[in-house]
């Protein structure tokens, strides 16, 4: 394979760590350098002798740094084709050298507007010169190397290290997808800036990405794109799978919405068991008791650190992935006895803002559903109040409702599930499949209080839920029959709340 070598190089970063090796390596090899400011003199701090970009376009930078290399000298060196002749010929007739490697990166935008700054320092730190000569690097990669991150720094030196200062077409090319991959991400991080959520084109860039063992099922292929060591450390465990971080996701967004010392068990996204406790190995055999046959092969998830006594309760059963936002030593020493067993530490609990999926011909996009009810938000709409007990139980069983597959229903007591029903296509079918669930593992729903992610239709399950002993409703309300149900609960001595807010989940 035909290789090309590099003579010339255009060095301008605002990222200078590691590029000592390689600017070293490429003056062994003879390759003479261009460069503007810092890198400039980052480059004759080494002893290497570099050419200010000043003295080869006959201009200074000019209006505070905003013109640097946009010029016909700097531009027809990186964009001249080798083996066209009448570029060869104006080349020459312009005394333009030809450059053949640009290693620039991008003044750090996204850190600035993540770091709050004000406008005119933020809108200086879009970049100008950097993407028009990643740009023009990248379109030109027959006969140029572009270098448009740092993340590339360490395969330019793997190839030049190997080759010395000579790329493939196939290198230059696979160089070329990676900056437009960083340009492109760049400017879509501008357009949302300057869009403010008024979404009016949907952009959304996310590098990283990581190949999955396969997707949902194992004939479909899958692909996590996200920084997921920057949110958890894996301490031990088998490969993660497209499964595994769909109920990771579904835990983290759950447990969050708690404040108390809480475990819970989830499986296909939903909770099967989830308690509240002072303790936490209460709360873990809590969690547990609500359904034991579905907490087989679940992820687990705590706000506590998991100490020897948790550990020893949770190691009697298999489950494929726990989270904590730590573990004592000798908790590791027990759960680690699995080797596939995924243990990760929850380093950073924030999730993104907005949620979006593809749809037929498009893609839906949504504010993440962030409310959280608490007891300012409850209004008492029956005869009948609730016990500030119920009220606990009540926003406690919300929660849980309002991260489950509707139509969803949850029963709750002394701050522990005691069943749900979850994906049902009808209320009254999410309702009895949770008594019957809570009658199988042996649970007395005297006493006990129903969370509905949406309101009643009808008053049948108020019906159903006094037959069953439950005392305490919450809703959000807006139905046109809301007062069938309040007359319903009047009727039974029941008591109800309602929120006005609805937490559908799909």
């Amino acid at each position: 394979m035909e290789k090309k070598r590099i003579k010339r190089a255009l060095v301008s970063v605002y990222h200078k760590d590691k590029l000592d090796i390689i600017i070293k390596k490429l003056h062994s090899e003879g390759v003479e350098f261009i460069s503007t400011g810092g890198t400039q003199s980052f480059i004759e701090s080494l002893d290497i002798p570099c050419s200010a970009v000043e003295d080869l376009t006959g201009y200074p930078s000019i209006l505070g740094g905003r013109v640097k290399t946009l010029h016909p000298k700097v531009f027809g060196g990186i964009l001249n084709r080798r083996d066209l002749d009448v570029d060869k010929a104006q080349i020459a007739e312009y005394d333009i050298p030809e450059i053949d490697l640009v290693i620039v990166d991008l003044y750090p935008f996204e850190a600035t507007v993540a770091a709050g700054a004000d406008e005119p320092t933020t809108i200086e730190k879009i970049d100008i010169g950097g993407i028009s000569l990643i740009r023009a690097a990248a379109k030109n990669y027959n006969d140029v190397v572009i270098v448009a991150s740092q993340d590339q720094y360490e395969p330019l030196f793997d190839i030049i290290s190997a080759n010395g200062a000579e790329t493939t077409l196939e290198e230059r090319r696979w160089f070329a997808k990676e900056a437009f991959a960083v340009s492109s991400h760049y400017d879509s991080a501008i357009f949302n800036y300057f869009d403010n959520k008024e979404k009016s084109a949907f952009r959304y860039s996310e590098n990283n990405p990581k190949a999955l063992r396969y997707g949902e099922n194992p004939h479909q292929n899958g692909i996590f794109f996200g920084k997921f060591d920057d949110m958890f450390e894996q301490l031990q465990g088998k490969e993660i799978s497209y499964n595994n971080l769909l109920d990771i996701d579904a835990a983290v967004n759950l447990i969050n919405d708690f404040d108390d010392i809480t475990f819970a068990i989830l499986k296909h996204n939903n909770a099967c068991g989830i308690a509240s406790r002072p303790v936490l190995v209460d709360a873990w055999n809590a969690a547990l008791a609500g359904d034991p046959v579905s907490a087989f092969g679940g992820v687990l998830i705590t706000n506590a650190i998991v100490d020897k006594a948790t550990a020893e309760e949770m190691h009697k059963i298999f489950f494929e992935v726990v989270i904590a936002p730590d573990y004592d030593l000798e908790a590791i020493e027990i759960l680690s006895q699995k080797k596939n067993r995924i243990i990760l530490i929850i380093k950073d609990a924030k999730v993104k803002a907005k949620q979006f999926r593809s749809l037929l011909n498009g893609v839906l996009v949504q504010d993440k559903d962030t409310h959280t009810e608490t007891a300012d938000d409850l209004k008492v709409v029956t005869e009948k109040v609730p016990a500030a007990d119920e009220i606990e139980d009540l926003l406690f069983a919300n929660k849980i409702v309002k991260h489950s597959k509707s139509n969803a229903i949850v029963l709750a007591k002394n701050k522990q599930m005691c069943a749900s029903g979850v994906g049902q296509t009808s209320r009254v079918d999410a309702l009895t499949q949770a008594i019957d669930k809570a009658d199988t593992f042996k649970f007395d729903l005297k006493g006990a209080v129903m969370a509905s992610d949406a309101f009643f239709p009808f008053p049948d399950c108020v019906q159903i839920a006094s037959e069953a002993g439950i005392t305490s409703v919450i809703q959000p309300g807006g139905s046109i029959n809301d007062k069938l149900s309040i007359e319903k609960c009047n009727e039974t001595g029941l008591s109800m709340v309602t929120t006005g807010f609805r937490h559908f989940k799909h």
